[in-house]
């Protein structure tokens, strides 16, 4: 296998085609600025669609194109928060109507932990059974 190899040939290297007959693509020169004052060029295609913006070979910031294209603004929409969609289920008014429930049960001690119920509330019914049950 080693006999087939081409002597010299790297790899990256130098094709052994002739270039007669070819024709090369159209290319053009496209400038560009960063916000640090760098100035550089790349080469692109005639009809490649040229970007607004590029990335600054010096210093990695965004660079803009120097003949004038402008970037596009997207146009994003705010995020929804969780208060968003809870009122695109309930209205206002049912929502107070929950919590007004849901506080009368919370301090009646029918729900939430049990350190937070008082020891002079009246036991609800399922601790009255037990009750019941055990003695």
């Amino acid at each position: 296998m080693a006999e087939r190899t081409l002597r010299g040939a790297r790899l990256g290297g130098q094709s052994f085609e002739d270039e007669r007959g070819i024709e090369f693509a159209a290319r053009q020169q496209v400038g560009y600025r960063c916000s640090r004052g760098h100035t550089f060029e790349i080469t692109m295609s005639v009809e490649a669609d040229i970007p607004a913006i590029w990335e600054c070979p010096r210093c990695g910031a965004e660079a803009l194109s120097t003949s004038g294209i402008e970037p596009e603004v997207k146009v994003e929409k705010p995020a929804r928060t969780h208060w968003d969609m809870l009122l695109e289920r309930r209205s206002e008014k049912e929502l107070e109507d929950i919590l007004k429930e849901r506080l009368e049960l919370l301090r009646g001690g029918e729900i939430g932990p049990a350190h937070l119920h008082r020891a002079t509330q009246k036991p609800s019914r399922a601790t009255a059974k037990k009750r019941v049950k055990s003695a």
